[in-house]
């Protein structure tokens, strides 16, 4: 099954960024996206969780999906410990004690719950980005949109996070539309990657990628590196 963009057009002031703009994303999988700065990457994301309203478009598949977010900021509330941090978004989505089982199980697959009762100013970046990442999973998405999580990061934690990511999308496995501009992390996350073109956007080449290992090293993702730098040139 898939979720299909029809026919989206939208500007801004003088700038088209989608003309008649079609894409299909596979569900239960993580669709990349690649592309220059300014060519609408975020825009798409918005529209697609309807913070942005597009000039013209039409969403299938999209009417009954709970969308959830990562953003390039943690966005946690300081006067919340991890724990109330997670508790917010859940409100009154499950009964008290299954919602405290659902919190306790994403902040153990981050590998918080030693920092559970932790308030933000006591956490790292990268320990902050992992509570995101449990706060997503936590709420009852059918979509997680991640709009370029990891830009800030280091290499190391930038790594760690992927690994965490990968680790939690296999024991359940949302449909996850990541935003990057880092073809590294688009490698070590995607199953599907699209690269966009400068706007008007269209897509130059979708890349898929069946390997279940994931190693920066291997011929495979070497090679599939190359080719996709050869696409965004």
């Amino acid at each position: 099954m898939s979720l299909k963009i029809r026919n989206l057009n939208q500007s801004f002031i003088d700038i088209n960024l989608f003309e008649d703009f079609n894409i299909d994303i596979q569900e239960n999988t993580i669709s990349c996206i690649l592309g220059p700065s300014g060519c609408g990457k975020t825009t798409l994301l918005n529209i697609i969780g309807k913070t942005t309203q597009a000039n013209s478009v039409n969403l299938e598949g999209f009417d009954d999906k709970n969308i959830s977010y990562i953003f390039q900021e943690p966005r946690l509330l300081p006067w919340k410990t991890v724990r109330e941090n997670i508790s917010f978004v859940l409100n009154n989505s499950a009964p008290t004690e299954e919602k405290s089982e659902i919190i306790d199980r994403y902040i153990k697959l981050v590998e918080l719950d030693k920092f559970a009762d932790y308030y933000p100013s006591k956490l790292s970046g990268g320990m902050k980005q992992r509570v995101a990442i449990a706060r997503a999973f936590s709420y009852p998405s059918d979509i997680i949109l991640m709009d370029e999580p990891l830009k800030a990061l280091d290499l190391k934690l930038k790594l760690n996070l992927i690994k965490a990511f990968r680790r939690i999308w296999q024991l359940d496995k949302r449909t996850v539309i990541f935003v990057t501009h880092d073809i590294d992390e688009a490698l070590l996350l995607g199953n599907d990657i699209y690269v966009f073109s400068k706007a008007p956007v269209n897509i130059k080449e979708k890349f898929t990628i069946n390997t279940k290992e994931r190693n920066l090293n291997s011929p495979e993702i070497i090679d599939l590196k190359n080719k996709i730098w050869e696409v965004m040139e």
